[in-house]
């Protein structure tokens, strides 16, 4: 996992909310997002959210008639490694290994043994890949 910083990782709470909402929908109007946010926000606010995200780069949109309809221009799975890497880099001082072990000692649930086998898995597949 990268540590490099890019506007993914720069993301406030809401902005996140909102990209969440169109990785969910795929694409979505203004209304839709706001309709979709369990916040109380104004639709000024949705739409000021969106601009930024447009400027970041990280949404795009289409004109439908009057509307515009929005769409993630970064694929989830990129949006969540790059948010986890800022994650690790700001809270776990860059350390995976705490990150990963903070999320096994402290986590809100256990583990199933299913669960604990592919986490094992995992591990033993990156020593693989890394003696190579």
């Amino acid at each position: 996992m990268s540590t490099e910083q890019g506007p993914l990782t720069s993301l406030s709470k809401r902005e996140r909310q909102v990209m969440d909402v169109l990785f969910r929908l795929g694409q979505a109007t203004v209304g839709e997002v706001q309709s979709a946010l369990a916040a109380s926000l104004n639709y000024n606010a949705v739409r000021g959210m969106l601009r930024v995200l447009t400027e970041k780069g990280l949404i795009g949109y289409r004109q439908d008639g009057v509307r515009y309809v929005y769409h993630a221009l970064v694929p989830k799975d990129e949006a969540a490694e790059s948010a986890l890497a800022g994650l690790v880099q700001t809270f776990f001082e860059g350390s995976v290994e705490q990150a990963v072990a903070t999320l096994l000692s402290k986590g809100e649930r256990n583990l199933t043994s299913e669960e604990l086998d592919r986490l094992a898995a995992l591990i033993d597949q990156a020593r693989k890949e890394r003696g190579r």
